[in-house]
């Protein structure tokens, strides 16, 4: 066994400066033996579930590695991982003190970092842990993110790079829209060539939900345009948009929470006066200037004609095309495409003088019933004229006076993005990276899309009896876009919201106000039922830590404060915590920072981070410790987790363990309701055995791979049985039964079933479902199970059995476990069952079998769950039912 001293892994919400990292070499001797992604999108909100499942097959310890890559704008809000047995989980603390700790040990020379950089969209999370002969790791991480909708899609982007080709690789995602789904793409390096097999889309509920899965085999897993011998490599990305036949928008009410969507598209468009100010300073020389002239020659002509536009170059002095805006006239348009042409790189930047010189050319030609928009070009800090950073934000707050916003575009890394970001969102408007690459051009084309056609301007939500509000206000919303507010209800017993959105449209007001019944039965799954409480945490705190940037003081404070109090109660990494893991190694303590927007590409990070949060650093650090600092370590985790479920100490039932003969058992302690028993007959043995499995726990309960059949359970802490099961067949056959209801659902009809209805028979495609009072037969294929609808103390509960399937079906799950025998060992002090070679200590205990409705008690020899199934209770642990 290994030491199960302390080890602490730290993911810091800040940047730390280190040398950027060697490749990984391919571990030998590791079998990468599972890979699932599970990901499910209800409104816009996406959940992901990495989960690796690694054996070591040396015959000696070795170090095991986890890294995976995840979108920049998630949050980590889930780490576990889970070894021998034992399962360690992640806790989200404030950064403080984790960080003084790594200080301390980086002034005594002994961290080791690591950073690695992953491009445009990703972050890479990687950390490791030391595993024994011929042992099992399950890691585990979850990440959340509310998908944003630009030019008319939103994009689910999943990446998968397991670093070998793995027997049981699946990713799944299901996607959950009230208004329906009016077109679903998948796209990406895992959707070309072979691997286009491997993808299947399934719609269902009038197109309101859509299963995505993607099984690729071994071979094809190494035959993609990306793969190799190391496997897959490259993004899956899953596009879609919704159904918008309200123009009041979408609103969701849920557990007092409430969530609206607005993006209406039945406004004219409103014609646009823009100004374009590119930097033509030396540093934008070679392919920077080519690029961007290419752009802009693109961009002008897609200007409409209705449209005005002026251009303004600088570098130490400032060059005006023309003085004033003029029309995107055909003539006027070749003109300006002339002089894009004659750009040239030269001279110093003055980002004062330039930006002031835009402002003034709008505001000396207002056009009612119009949008104005500034755009920034440039790649470098200012270094002529006004200087002082602090100084140009005042002087372009000033000018701008919050009539129109600003957006400026970063060049590279050598550009001030920090200054840049404050700039932009002082003046309602963003920041976005162009990376130096062959696309930039196109980079630069794709921003100006996303803010080619504004529909309305001055925008204004108001939601009375809502409180707790994310962002009401909003300058401009373009075409393709959508406005997004969440907040909470006052008072949950009100029958009705109400919602009201107040506009400017080509000059004149417009109003949209809708109710809703905030009683009507909520269409989201239990197993989903939280997502809106956690959106609304989720958007609250991205817009608190993007205000932090603009604050001062204790208003600065006031504003930390909130976001990080959230960060903590829903379990975010942000930049403002942590999250520690202890792991069973001794003296070591990893680093991970949650990274941001920084000014360099190889170790630095500024102070702020952005909207578009087009970080591309994660960073690592290893550090020892003397005994003293260990003992103190794990002292302080002892009282960090007093609040927290501790799901280890669950794992490790006060159950006798099968071993070394000088492992001594003593009285068994008193069963409490923290663990679901299962009973498994033996052939031959008049005494079945029985173990448990610690509670809350979504447990793959059965599974037959050739019929395309499973069956998973999800039970609740400190109840019986389960709340809800699952049973899928096949790609199109969907049974979700809870306490409540059934619901059944074929890849076209939906049917609905009430416990205690007279009785009910389905019969379809052969599936049987026949619903009597208190029990469902199921026939799914040769497959069938019954399932039984329990009440005890007051709580109702379901208990899963199977009744029916041929002999040389392979069945796997937890209640697939059939070729189990035992030999009871005489004349020892502790009961001692032989099992497969090994002797298990164990005690005789009654339990209810609740396959039964009478549920008669009997005897049964209680025994670990690892001694039984041969495997860790992690292995079978599904994310998603």
């Amino acid at each position: 066994m290994m030491d199960r001293a302390a080890l602490q892994v730290i993911l810091l919400g800040m940047f730390l400066m280190s040398a950027t990292s060697d490749p990984v070499k391919k571990k030998k001797n590791v079998d990468i033996y599972s890979f699932y992604i599970n990901s499910t999108v209800t409104s816009r909100y996406a959940t992901t579930v990495i989960t690796s499942r690694v054996a070591n097959t040396l015959n000696e310890s070795q170090e095991i590695q986890f890294e995976v890559k995840i979108p920049k704008n998630a949050f980590i809000s889930k780490f576990r991982m889970t070894i021998e047995g034992k399962t360690y989980d992640g806790v989200v603390k404030e950064k403080e003190a984790a960080q003084q700790q790594y200080n301390q040990a980086v002034s005594r020379g002994q961290s080791a970092g690591l950073v690695k950089s992953v491009g445009r969209t990703l972050e890479d999370f990687k950390t490791s842990v030391t595993v024994s002969a011929f042992s099992k790791v399950t890691f585990e991480l979850t990440y959340e993110e509310l998908l944003k909708r630009r030019l008319g899609k939103y994009e689910l982007l999943i990446n998968a790079q397991p670093m070998q080709p793995v027997a049981d690789f699946k990713i799944d995602v299901h996607i959950q829209e009230k208004p329906g789904i009016s077109f679903l793409e998948v796209k990406g390096d895992l959707s070309t060539g072979d691997l286009a097999n491997a993808i299947k889309t399934t719609r269902a509920d009038k197109d309101f939900q859509v299963w995505v899965t993607f099984y690729p085999t071994q071979d094809q897993q190494t035959k993609c345009k990306s793969c190799g011998e190391n496997g897959l490599n490259g993004d899956l990305l899953i596009t879609y948009d919704v159904e918008r036949q309200n123009p009041k928008g979408e609103i969701m009410v849920s557990k007092g929470y409430f969530v609206h969507y607005f993006a209406p598209s039945d406004v004219p468009r409103i014609s646009k006066n823009v100004v374009f100010i590119i930097d033509r300073s030396g540093s934008m020389s070679g392919r920077k200037i080519k690029q961007t002239r290419l752009a802009l020659l693109k961009i002008l002509s897609d200007l409409d004609e209705d449209d005005h536009f002026g251009l303004i170059t600088f570098d130490s002095e400032v060059s005006l095309w023309k003085r004033e805006l003029l029309r995107a006239t055909e003539a006027n348009l070749e003109n300006a495409k002339s002089f894009v042409k004659e750009i040239r790189d030269r001279g110093a930047t003055d980002i004062n003088a330039a930006v002031l010189a835009g402002v003034d050319m709008i505001n000396r030609h207002p056009r009612e019933g119009t949008a104005s928009i500034l755009i920034l070009l440039t790649d470098g800090d200012p270094t002529t004229g006004e200087t002082n950073i602090e100084k140009i934000m005042s002087n372009v707050k000033k000018a701008i006076g919050n009539k129109f916003p600003l957006y400026c575009l970063g060049f590279g890394y050598d550009v001030n993005f920090d200054f840049l970001t404050k700039m932009s969102l002082e003046n309602s408007g963003v920041a976005r990276r162009i990376y130096e690459d062959s696309d930039a051009d196109l980079q630069l084309q794709g921003f100006y899309e996303e803010v080619a056609v504004p529909l309305l301007t001055d925008i204004q939500l108001k939601y009375p009896g809502g409180t707790n509000l994310t962002k009401t206000s909003f300058s401009l919303y373009f075409n393709g876009s959508e406005i997004v507010v969440s907040g909470q209800i006052t008072d949950n017993s009100v029958e009705s919201f109400t919602t009201e959105v107040i506009a400017v449209s080509k000059g004149s007001n417009v109003t949209y106000q809708d109710t809703i019944m905030t009683k009507d039965p909520s269409d989201v799954p239990p197993e989903n039922e939280n997502f809106m409480q956690r959106l609304w945490a989720y958007l609250t705190v991205k817009q608190l830590l993007d205000r932090q940037v603009l604050l001062k003081g204790q208003e600065k404070e006031d504003e930390k404060k909130e976001a990080l109090k959230l960060s903590l109660k829903y379990q975010f990494v942000t930049t403002l915590t942590s999250m520690v893991v202890t792991k069973p190694q001794e003296g070591e303590v990893e680093v991970a920072n949650k990274p941001k927007e920084g000014k360099g590409g190889d170790g630095y990070t500024a102070d702020v981070d952005s909207d578009d949060d087009d970080s591309a650093f994660a960073s690592f650090s290893v550090i020892n410790h003397h005994p003293a600092q260990r003992a103190f370590l794990l002292h302080s985790d002892a009282m960090d987790y007093s609040d927290a479920m501790d799901y280890s100490v669950m794992i490790h039932h006060p159950l006798p363990t099968y071993g070394s003969p000088t492992i001594h058992t003593t009285t068994p302690p008193a069963v409490q309701v923290h663990s679901n028993r299962f009973l498994l007959p033996v052939v031959g043995q008049s005494k079945p055995l029985c173990f448990d499995v610690p509670l809350p726990h979504k447990l793959r309960l059965l599974q037959d791979s050739a019929s395309e059949f499973s069956m998973n359970g999800e039970s609740l802490s400190e109840n019986h049985g389960f709340h809800q099961i699952a049973i899928h067949y096949k790609t199109n056959h969907h049974l979700i039964i809870s306490t409540k209801s059934i619901s059944y659902h074929n890849g076209q009809d939906k049917v609905e079933i009430l416990w205690g209805q007279e009785l009910t028979q389905h019969n379809t495609d052969g599936v049987s479902l026949v619903v009597l009072e208190n029990e469902m037969n199921v026939t799914m294929g040769n497959i069938g199970v019954v399932i039984i609808s329990h009440k005890k103390d007051g709580v109702k509960f379901l208990w899963p059995a199977i009744w029916e399937h041929p002999k040389d079906v392979n069945l796997t799950g937890v209640l697939g476990k059939s070729d189990i025998s035992y030999v009871k060992t005489e004349g020892s002090q502790t009961p001692t069952l032989k099992m497969k070679d090994k002797e298990v200590k164990t005690y005789l205990e009654t339990v209810s079998d609740y396959r039964f409705h009478s549920t008669p008690v009997q005897e049964c020899w209680l025994v670990p769950f690892q001694a039984v199934m041969e495997a860790e209770i992690s292995d079978f642990t599904v994310t998603q039912l």
